[in-house]
């Protein structure tokens, strides 16, 4: 048997790996996270919030000092977390008025109140939610099953401890 022959079943698993990994990001890209209702969106539509963080984990996995990349951004650092929120757990209320974030949902099922919507969304797995600089919300899982989610953000101050 050849070198290349006792190779190709490994070399078969690893393309199907990678085949749908890459279906999978795919589909991952298109994603978007249920979102406010056209008419329902409101500067104001809701004031800030009180609840305590509660039952939840946040993690970081990841973070990288831009300052040193080539994009020389100064005092930012682009940060990966996990946060996982138990049943009943909630996410404080905070600001991403100079904290860019994206939030892919993993696992799970969690509504979001924003101060810009009238009404409650609610992000699945497999959605992304893009939060901009007009964002304020605190997130509550009202589920009986965990949440996972994945957040990347821009973060500025390192005493940022809002989720």
């Amino acid at each position: 048997m050849s070198a290349s022959t006792q190779h190709r079943p490994a070399f078969r698993r690893g393309a199907a790996f990678a085949a749908i990994l890459a279906a999978g990001l795919v589909g991952v890209s298109g994603a978007q996270a249920g979102e406010c209702p056209a008419d329902q969106r409101l500067a104001d539509a809701r004031p800030a919030a009180t609840h305590p963080a509660n039952g939840v984990t946040d993690t970081v996995i990841a973070s990288i000092e831009l300052s040193r990349e080539p994009a020389a951004i100064q005092d930012r650092k682009f940060r990966m977390r996990r946060l996982v929120i138990q049943p009943g757990g909630t996410v404080p209320w905070h600001s991403h008025g100079d904290r860019p974030a994206l939030i892919y949902i993993v696992e799970g099922a969690i509504v979001e109140y924003a101060s810009n919507c009238a009404v409650p969304i609610t992000h699945r797995a497999g959605d992304v939610a893009s939060e901009t600089h007009a964002t304020s919300h605190w997130w509550r899982n009202h589920t009986n099953r965990r949440v996972v989610l994945i957040s990347a953000d821009l973060l500025r101050d390192p005493n940022d401890r809002n989720m």
